[in-house]
């Protein structure tokens, strides 16, 4: 057979087809920052379609564990999706590299038998530092952006929004935290949050979930949308695992953080509680 093919190739005239050329697929940017000495983090950029071609400038979603391996790319397909639809506002969406996440994303040490199992638990307010002082004003810096913005995560990064909601409020101005690991430190931060709301007051919303994890769990975040009051939109999804549900919600929290004024065709289903342009 390998005779044959050789041969082939030295008859004159005989054509041999050839690869279809190939271009790369490009859908955003990567910078390297440096979060410590030795220490760099991905922060990913997609830009929306159109944004190559104009002046327009865009809000920013900010996700958190939004390295490559992490929920980068779910997020910025959603996103694409939710703008062709008119569901949500195209954005631009930032998504930041975690690592450690016990010490980046939690801000306490836990309870003791977390502390001996998590001994790095307990350093977000230096995450938090990262975004504020480092990511943010690279992004407004180098890109068209229009001011506003908004945060998402899940599990732990969704336990960081809850926390950054209310230890930081001013940081973003809407916030999305999908099944937020709110049972840490025996619901600490939610049996903290009516005190922190009283000292803080707050504008920005918050859309919180949870699902199928216990009582415990759902204590906590039913905690915290009762001292946030109004400002909180709780949507409880017990009949979601905390496997499923960030795919699943994901695109109801983007039409909460960026919502259009369409008016959404009831069978679509794409309805959110507690968000007025729903």
């Amino acid at each position: 057979m390998l005779l044959a093919l050789s041969c082939l190739l030295c008859v004159p005239g005989v054509a041999v087809a050839e690869a279809p050329a190939s271009t790369p697929i490009t859908i955003g940017q990567t910078h390297l920052v440096a979060f410590a000495d030795g220490d760099q983090r991905q922060v990913n950029v997609y830009l929306p379609e159109g944004y190559a071609e104009g002046t327009k400038r865009y809000p920013v979603l900010y996700l958190i564990d939004g390295g490559l391996s992490q929920d980068f790319l779910h997020v910025a397909g959603t996103s694409a999706l939710n703008a062709i639809w008119g569901r949500s506002l195209p954005v631009i969406v930032v998504g930041i590299e975690s690592k450690d996440r016990r010490a980046e994303l939690i801000g306490s040490v836990g309870n003791a038998a977390q502390h001996k199992q998590y001994p790095t638990a307990g350093q977000s307010t230096r995450f938090r530092a990262f975004l504020r002082d480092t990511v943010k004003p690279l992004i407004e810096a180098d890109y068209r952006t229009d001011g506003d913005d908004g945060v998402i995560g899940e599990s732990l990064a969704g336990l960081f929004i809850v926390e950054t909601w209310l230890r930081e409020p001013g940081l973003f101005h809407r916030y999305a935290a999908i099944d937020a690991s709110l049972w840490w430190d025996d619901a600490g931060l939610a049996k903290a949050a009516a005190g922190l709301i009283a000292t803080s007051p707050r504008t920005a919303p918050l859309y919180l979930t949870y699902s199928n994890e216990g009582q415990e769990t759902a204590q906590a975040a039913q905690r915290v949308a009762a001292a946030g009051g109004l400002l909180v939109c709780l949507s409880p999804r017990e009949d979601l695992t905390h496997a499923t549900a960030y795919h699943v919600l994901s695109p109801q929290a983007l039409q909460f953080l960026f919502p259009t004024a369409n008016k959404q065709d009831p069978e679509w289903g794409f309805e959110v509680p507690c968000s007025k342009k729903s």
